[in-house]
């Protein structure tokens, strides 16, 4: 039956707007800064075979990445009504150990299979590991923090307080990893309720009829897009600076084959898996090539199953695409995320010149606090990511201090750093000239010093230290990023991933690097 265009409309933004109150709930209700001011979460809507309706427009590293924690879920645990199902692995479908993820099933009526699923996705600020934050400079996943396979959280609308007490007994900060665990259900519940309120309303079969149409024409505009794209072979090949314990840069290389309207992506040739925590698993790469197809797509559609349809993605087990248990891969998901975007986009680039930006920053610029809060004798942990350049495009600079690509967080309010935590932003602002030189120049980068107030463990995971964005068309490379250790008023340079303890008085300095310029 053809969907009648205007029901259409209606259906497309009930499902959407679901999935954006389930972020306004985990926003509101949440503990952490992480969740309150950096918004570091994402939600959607799926079918009952977990297949994507509606995503919110929150984090494109978690939304491309969720469905296969979704199917994991699903896969493991026989979900009954008001079940909960909590998970983090990275080979499961999980970015890296900070990220928990909540799959509830929703049923209607008496039936005895789930009609939908609604998950989310949030950044905790720590869940157990070798620092704080849980973003180390790792050897292998078992240093990074606690890993949660698919298990009930919550049976027939109860807390199973074994796995809750498990979860909480170890980690640094437990009474703040309770609240956003319950804000992460609240969430999830607002949206069971507001999916039955469209059923009542519009019935089950036409309610599910749209869901598959919404799906079906994701696809058909995805499929015309790449149409768009001369059939042909393009390759580009770009680097992570190194993996924190090696100093060879880290290559990632790729082949987009373009035959009509459906496109292979295949990472044959890449590096293999690395020593560091700079490895990410297939989920990470999945996400990061769905978002850049995405961006071919000007039309308003939801980001759902259908962009994936006509996109074959070939990353080789073990290497450092599609890393193997038990790789370190904290900083694949927020560092080689970035790298995986920037060279998809190169080779897009080859493709339509005209059409695809500069690099942008390419790097989240992670940064981790944790010690003991004189103010109060309790513990902390604290993580943040900091805005860069933007790559230039044709007609247009990039945009200044913004999170691009991968990354869709706010900047944390350097008010809210300072109420939270026994730390002081002593600067924080643009760094001029650090924008690619061209027609269209590339963006600026930040500058944000920290003072801490107490001594403090620190882990930087960050990259583009060494390699440059590359600008397009003649354009400049955007600058290179920097950390620096100001104590007892000497600057040291720091690494690009590194884990220091700073005593009182110490300031760390850190610089993100700029956007390339687009065109001479």
């Amino acid at each position: 039956m053809r969907p009648n265009p205007i029901e259409f409309e209606v259906f497309k933004n009930l499902f959407l707007s679901i999935a954006e109150e389930m972020g306004v709930t985990l926003c509101r209700t949440g503990f952490s800064p992480n969740i309150k001011e950096r918004l570091d979460y994402s939600c959607a809507v799926y079918d009952s075979e977990g297949k994507t309706i509606a995503q919110g427009d929150h984090m494109p590293v978690h939304l491309g990445a969720m469905p296969l924690s979704v199917r994991a879920a699903i896969d493991a645990v026989e979900m009954d009504p008001g079940d909960i199902v909590i998970l983090n692995d990275p080979f499961r479908g999980g970015t890296h150990l900070p990220d928990i993820t909540l799959v509830s099933p929703v049923f209607l009526g008496k039936e005895k299979k789930p009609a939908f699923f609604v998950a989310n996705r949030a950044h905790h600020s720590d869940v157990g590991g070798m620092s704080p934050g849980s973003m180390p400079v790792a050897r292998e996943i078992y240093q990074e923090g606690l890993i949660i396979p698919p298990v009930r959280l919550a049976r027939r609308g109860r807390i199973v307080d074994d796995i809750m007490a498990l979860l909480l007994n170890n980690v640094r900060t437990p009474d703040e990893r309770e609240g956003d665990i319950a804000a992460q259900i609240a969430a999830n519940r607002v949206a069971e309720q507001r999916l039955r309120d469209v059923v009542v309303r519009y019935g089950r079969a036409q309610t599910m009829r749209y869901a598959s149409a919404l799906q079906d024409y994701t696809e058909r505009v995805v499929r015309h897009a790449i149409r768009g794209i001369k059939d042909g072979d393009y390759k580009y090949e770009d680097a992570l600076d190194d993996d924190g314990f090696n100093e060879a840069p880290v290559p990632i290389r790729v082949k987009i084959s373009i035959r009509k309207d459906r496109a292979v992506v295949d990472f044959t040739g890449s590096a293999p898996q690395v020593t560091g925590s700079v490895n990410a698993n297939y989920a990470i790469t999945l996400s990061a090539c769905l978002y850049a197809f995405r961006c071919l797509v000007q039309d308003d559609v939801l980001y759902n199953e259908g962009v994936g349809r006509p996109i074959q993605v070939i990353a080789p087990e073990g290497s450092i695409v599609n890393a193997l248990r038990p790789s370190a891969v904290a900083g694949g998901n927020v560092e080689t995320s970035q790298r995986i975007t920037d060279v998809v986009l190169g080779a897009l680039g080859k493709a339509q010149p005209d059409r695809w930006p500069a690099a942008s920053q390419g790097t989240m610029n992670n940064v981790t606090l944790g010690g003991t809060d004189p103010r109060s004798g309790r513990q902390f942990a604290y993580y943040e990511t900091m805005g860069g350049g933007m790559g230039g495009r044709k007609g247009m600079p990039g945009l200044s201090g913004v999170h691009v690509h991968m990354s869709n967080t706010r900047n944390t309010p350097a008010e809210a750093i300072e109420h939270y935590l026994p730390v002081r932003i002593r600067q924080y602002g643009l760094r001029h000239g650090s924008g690619g030189t061209g027609q269209s120049p590339g963006g600026e980068g930040l500058v944000r010093e920290y003072e801490v107030l107490a001594e403090t463990s620190v882990t930087l995971l960050t990259d583009r230290r060494r390699l440059a964005p590359y600008g397009v068309r003649g354009g400049g490379p955007g600058g290179v990023g920097r950390n620096t250790l100001i104590r007892d008023g000497k600057e040291h340079p720091l690494p690009g991933k590194v884990q220091i303890t700073l005593k009182a008085g110490d300031r760390l300095r850190v610089e993100t690097p700029g956007g390339g310029g687009y065109g001479r």
